[in-house]
């Protein structure tokens, strides 16, 4: 997994061009900046107001950026004109879960339903398949009032559901159950 390396290029459905390439230690600004204001949305993420600080998001990114090195973990950004877009990522967990990878997956407000969030899902899984070699299960979470994403994650790709939490995240000041879905690699 070689840093900045472009593993697509290509239009969105709205005719923009983006690029996904991986991850590098410089994007720490841009993902910051990005977090921030998916943060202030409160979409379905788990950052809900909180504002990242550099020194926060830079001891992050080199924490995930050591566990890229080896090869258990990976990170895509989607870029538009040099604006952060998207991004998917996927990280194992440890100890005795190190076969069980943990999937994240955010588009812009302005890039969402141009196919993004399709195309980094399926870029992901893919890099992921040929680069981590433990990998066994992805699971991810979804915020129940997701149903959008829900929907894609089962029959775009195959994600079944294991469990739900009932009110198990809180979302925009009310409780929301939370969804958990995996797929055998």
């Amino acid at each position: 997994m070689t840093p900045e390396k472009i593993i697509f290029t290509g239009k969105t459905k709205k005719n923009r061009q983006i690029t996904i390439r991986y991850v590098k230690k410089q994007d720490v600004r841009f993902i910051m900046d990005y977090m921030n204001i998916l943060s202030k949305e409160r979409t379905f993420i788990r950052f809900q107001g909180e504002q990242l600080s550099l020194k926060d998001e830079k001891k992050y990114l080199d924490s995930f950026l050591a566990q890229m090195k080896k090869n258990g973990a990976i990170k895509l950004l989607a870029f538009y004109n040099k604006k952060l877009v998207g991004m998917a990522d996927i990280r194992l967990k440890d100890r005795n879960s190190d076969h069980v990878g943990i999937f994240g997956l955010t588009v812009a407000k302005s890039f969402r339903n141009e196919g993004i969030g399709k195309l980094l899902t399926r870029l992901i899984l893919g890099e992921a398949r040929k680069n981590i070699k433990k990998l066994r299960i992805v699971e991810l979470g979804v915020f129940a009032n997701n149903m959008i994403a829900e929907r894609m994650y089962q029959k775009r790709f195959g994600f079944k559901q294991y469990g739900c939490l009932p009110k198990g995240i809180r979302h925009k000041g009310r409780f929301v159950d939370h969804i958990l879905m995996y797929k055998n690699i």
